[in-house]
């Protein structure tokens, strides 16, 4: 009996912990994660987790999240990502509910 099948890439629980511990670019991107993708997506979660956060909060938030001062410099892009999924996510109409009666 033979165990599913793989494929590359393998994120390992040991990858995670050093990501985890290790907050850093050169961690990140040793396991090929580049900045400005994982800086995108983790404002787009925080944007959908807490919308209508002020610019400073975003930041505030930012600094929380990648507390290395290697990361530091894509702050401005965390925040401008963060406004632009806020400014989509507004623009974007809603579904009506309609209640059939």
């Amino acid at each position: 009996m033979s165990g599913p099948e793989l494929s590359w890439p393998l994120v390992t629980h040991t990858t995670m912990d050093v990501l985890w511990d290790e907050n850093r670019p050169d961690a990140c991107l040793s396991v090929g994660l580049d900045c400005r993708t994982c800086v995108a997506r983790s404002a787009a979660s925080i944007a959908s987790l807490c919308p209508s956060l002020s610019a400073a909060d975003a930041e505030r938030v930012f600094f929380e999240i990648f507390p290395s001062k290697g990361c530091a410099p894509m702050s401005a892009a965390f925040i401008a990502a963060y406004e632009d999924t806020e400014t989509t996510r507004r623009k974007t109409p809603g579904l009506a509910i309609v209640v059939a009666a």
